[in-house]
């Protein structure tokens, strides 16, 4: 029987408790809303054109990546047909994530159509490592009353070609309408407002929220350096107490958050991690498998998804805490991109996301460490027509981190080594043999590229040291000539 003290004692924790994911995110829980858990882009795309149409004042679209093709047609034509009314559309989409895959003459056409449209980071002289920045988000807000957090970008990819047999990529969404929507939509117009003029306040932003539902959740939109969303995964993973399920598609957890995830397993939570089989770079499917190891042997279990690719980054912990979002589990998510994730606090919600998590892992294979070799996956349909042209950043960083993991620690000797981690080794010695021989036969082959380096950074050190001074002393003088 639950006494009065009881009820006072899980109200204490549950206070405690939102106070510390509030801090740890920085985003306050928000009541009064309803929530839809979208799968794949067969539930995703309709619901987003659905929106699109229904537009009556605005929509503010924000993709990492928007391809040139019939897919990203399809949503070209929603956007222009809603331009020509009376709607403001604005598009933001990331210069490193469209490289390749989207022509000017797609941007163009929008542009020319009415859609307002902004790039997010291009290529620039005074900032030669200004590219490790992305924007890595993927929503939706029309007239602020409809908003969507995905991992979804918009391309083939993500719908597959039933005429070839080549299923879709695996993806999780939501939709969202009540109070919460707003912040979505000021996420939206936090970047905007970064590459030129703010969005208006509109009549529609003045007015009181209106209640939607029953469910709390926090928006949570990070941005580089803050480190907000690693900051909660780090706090899940120690207050978890039976069950913590985690999806990733560029998997690459740091010591700290591993330290954590082994934690909670040895203390007996059910820590589960799906990741992709495949990747759209061949070198770093070893990468992926070297970090297995560490979480095997604290009794974690890894399971690798079976179809052409796996894109969702979600988690759900003990059935009632659950997060949907563009945030990846490696350092270029956590501190170095914008992302934006949806934390949901509500047990039926929490559900939902464990049917789906036990749906996707008949779908995979478990990965053991008794030596034996896990069951085959069935044969891989070509992916050509529907897979993206190039790699993808947030792979390429996460495959990084897991080499600079194993080199550290060969060199410094400080942990055992797995038998998957010496091809890792092998490369990386054969690459350091070659590039020690190029130095001592052909010098030049490296001193240009180092000089050139060297110029262009000390270049646009100097001119950004200069725009700066030059600002300063315009402040100062503007500063006297006010002063009475």
């Amino acid at each position: 029987m639950t006494t009065p003290s009881d009820l006072a004692s899980r109200t204490a924790i549950r206070k405690l408790a939102d106070q510390a994911f509030a801090r740890a995110a920085g985003a306050s829980l928000v009541g009064g809303n309803s929530i839809r858990l979208l799968k794949d882009a067969r539930e995703n795309y309709p619901a987003w054109l659905d929106a699109i149409s229904s537009a009556r004042r605005s929509i503010h679209f924000e993709s990492y990546i928007i391809h040139d093709d019939d897919v990203g047609e399809q949503f070209a034509e929603a956007l222009l047909a809603k331009a020509r009314g009376a709607v403001r559309a604005r598009v933001m989409y990331d210069w490193m994530g469209g490289f390749g895959k989207t022509s000017r003459r797609f941007w163009n056409r929008l542009r020319a159509g009415g859609v307002e449209v902004r790039c997010y980071n291009p290529p620039r002289l005074a900032s030669p490592f200004g590219w490790l920045s992305r924007d890595h988000r993927k929503m939706l807000s029309v007239d602020g009353a409809i908003g969507f957090v995905t991992g979804l970008c918009v391309g083939r990819a993500w719908v597959g070609d039933p005429a070839r047999g080549v299923p879709p990529w695996r993806d999780t969404g939501v939709e969202v309408h009540g109070p919460a929507v707003r912040l979505i939509d000021e996420a939206f117009r936090a970047m905007w407002a970064l590459l030129g003029e703010p969005v208006p306040v509109d009549d529609a932003m003045r007015e009181p929220a209106v209640q939607e539902g029953d469910t709390a959740l926090r928006i949570v939109a990070t941005v580089p350096s803050t480190a907000g969303l690693f900051r909660v995964d780090q706090l899940v993973a120690a207050l978890a107490r039976e069950r913590l399920w985690l999806t990733d598609a560029y998997y690459a957890g740091t010591t700290s958050y591993v330290q954590a995830l082994r934690a909670a397993a040895r203390d007996g939570v059910d820590v589960r991690l799906l990741v992709p089989n495949g990747t759209d770079i061949p070198l770093l499917r070893p990468l992926s498998r070297a970090g297995y190891r560490t979480l095997l042997e604290a009794g974690a279990r890894v399971f690798e998804w079976n179809g052409p690719m796996l894109h969702a980054k979600t988690a759900v912990a003990d059935g009632r805490w659950a997060r949907v979002g563009s945030t990846n589990l490696n350092i270029a998510s956590w501190l170095g991109n914008y992302e934006l994730d949806v934390v949901v606090e509500d047990e039926s919600f929490g559900k939902l996301m464990e049917s789906m998590y036990l749906e996707d892992l008949s779908n995979a294979t478990e990965i053991v460490l008794d030596g034996r070799r896990p069951a085959a996956a069935p044969p891989r349909p070509d992916q050509s027509a529907t897979s993206p042209r190039g790699g993808s950043a947030g792979r390429a960083a996460a495959g990084l981190l897991r080499i600079s993991n194993t080199v550290g620690a060969a060199i410094s000797d400080h942990r055992e080594l797995g038998p998957v981690e010496a091809r890792i080794m092998i490369v990386v010695a054969m690459l350091l043999f070659g590039l020690g021989v190029v130095a001592i036969l052909f010098p030049r082959v490296l001193a240009y590229p180092v000089a050139v380096s060297s110029l262009w950074i000390g270049a646009a050190l100097l001119f950004r040291g200069y725009r700066l001074r030059r600002h300063a002393r315009a402040s100062a003088g503007t500063s006297t000539w006010q002063r009475p």
